[in-house]
């Protein structure tokens, strides 16, 4: 049984952010058919960042009138939301309408407006709602949330979304000297994209999919509460067991010691100072008002970086290294996000100043990753082979270490109660928001990063 609510937690973490990350891996395809062109993605950041008055209005009825909405009923309608919105995408994505002028893609954006509002507010109730189950099955819920990239992202490949490549072309010209004209042919690079394996239309059919099986594992964990705490009870029975191994004598009849009962390890003095009790019980952790305020910091800084910095200049810092680099390092980043959720079940680590450092350290490389994007379109080792090599690791290294830090995070205020939890999708989404904020005018509005033809253009040397 436990495997199965493994496995029900993990397809539940998909639906959180599947939807709109398959949008985004989608827009290769798309800018070449929608009006918006190339200022489509520009479009995606403001219909997203509009998007968080779902979990602002989420969070503030959870401060004023907690308990009025129902947890259960309003991850239905989100998920119930969501695999719609994907449905009806598949069908309407190309229909446009005269506004201003100039025709706009209307139904593509209201939809997407409706599953930026399902994924940014599965923030703040999808976690909150694994409290219901045992700790141990949040790792499982953090997999399946860096699946939600993953899949999107493998689909995406398989269709070939945005794979380019290198042709010589030809053109003639007219050469007039003397009177005389002769015909001259110049030769020039140019960058071919491969036509897709399968169209638009199926992919978001296979999103709707991926979303309506996300709805049935939420209603089975929702119908099945008492697994947790089963499992919950078993947890602290073996708990009581190593506690007091040492000290209950073998007829088990009462205390050696004053203070000291059979019935749980709170109960004396022993329950509450046992090492190995307070290292591995995660409900046994408490934190101070200054520690939880650099958790929270610290899940900002992360999600700012990871949902909103870098992911706005990856094109910048990863295009001119051609399109391998660029796809390895968009898919193994993706990959490295549920390994990182992978090692936190095997080897956690709720230690604050671990957590800070891997945050620096993961932090290191975004900032390598964002100066090569400032120095596009002629970084460091381009055409090298080191330098494709470099940048994937890179990226690969900065999302992995992060994701580790966000999950650790999660489990760490997991043991805080119910409002902590919803805290962190606030923190999470305040970060996300603040990041995109700021990169937003330095990319579309300042064009501080450049952009320049793989194919074509020539670095100076």
């Amino acid at each position: 049984m436990a495997l199965l609510v493994h496995f029900l937690a993990c397809v539940f973490g998909t639906g959180s952010w599947m939807a709109i990350n398959g949008v985004w891996v989608e827009l290769p395809l798309l800018v070449n058919q929608l009006p918006e062109g190339w200022y489509l993605p520009s479009y995606l950041i403001i219909i997203v960042q509009l998007a968080n008055v779902g979990p602002l209005f989420v969070t503030l009825m959870h401060k004023w009138k907690p308990g009025l909405l129902g947890e259960v009923t309003v991850i239905c309608v989100l998920v119930s939301m969501g695999t719609v919105a994907c449905l009806l995408m598949a069908f309407l994505w190309d229909r446009t309408k005269f506004v201003a002028g100039s025709q706009h893609s209307v139904a593509f954006f209201a939809l997407t407006f409706v599953l930026s509002l399902v994924d940014c507010t599965s923030s703040v109730t999808f976690l909150p709602f694994m409290m219901r189950l045992h700790p141990r099955y949040v790792p499982s819920f953090f997999i399946g949330e860096g699946l939600s990239g993953l899949i999107p992202a493998l689909f995406a490949l398989a269709q070939g979304a945005g794979i380019s490549r290198c042709v010589n072309m030809t053109a003639p010209g007219n050469d007039t000297a003397g009177g005389a004209t002769s015909a001259d042919t110049n030769f020039h690079m140019q960058t071919q994209y491969s036509p897709a394996n399968f169209s638009s239309l199926v992919f978001f059919l296979i999103l709707a999919a991926m979303m309506l099986s996300c709805l049935v594992a939420f209603v089975s964990l929702s119908r099945l509460p008492k697994v947790g705490r089963l499992s919950t009870q078993h947890l602290c029975a073996s708990n009581v067991t190593l506690t007091l191994v040492q000290k209950v004598p073998a007829d088990r009849q009462g205390p050696t010691a004053p203070g000291v009962f059979t019935n749980g390890p709170a109960d004396g003095p022993m329950g509450s100072d046992t090492k190995g009790l307070d290292s591995t019980g995660p409900e046994t952790a408490t934190y101070s008002w200054a520690r939880l305020a650099f958790i929270y910091v610290l899940v900002a800084w992360v999600n700012a970086l990871t949902n909103g910095v870098l992911p706005s200049v990856q094109s910048y810092s990863c295009l001119p290294y051609g399109n391998v680099a660029y796809h390895l390092a968009a898919t193994l980043s993706s990959v490295a996000n549920p390994l990182a959720c992978t090692v936190v079940a095997f080897l956690p680590s709720r230690s604050l100043p671990t957590l800070g450092t891997l945050a620096l350290t993961g932090t290191a490389f975004g900032a390598y990753n964002m100066a090569m994007a400032a120095m596009s379109p002629c970084p460091l080792l381009q055409r090298s082979e080191w330098g494709d090599a470099l940048i994937v690791s890179s990226w690969v290294l900065f999302t992995g270490t992060l994701s580790y830090v966000k999950v650790m995070a999660g489990v760490a205020l997991r043991s805080q109660g119910h409002s902590a939890l919803v805290w962190y999708g606030v923190g999470e989404q305040l970060g996300s928001l603040l990041g995109a904020v700021v990169m937003f005018p330095l990319v579309n509005v300042y064009s501080l990063f450049k952009s320049a033809d793989f194919c074509s253009f020539q670095c100076p040397e």
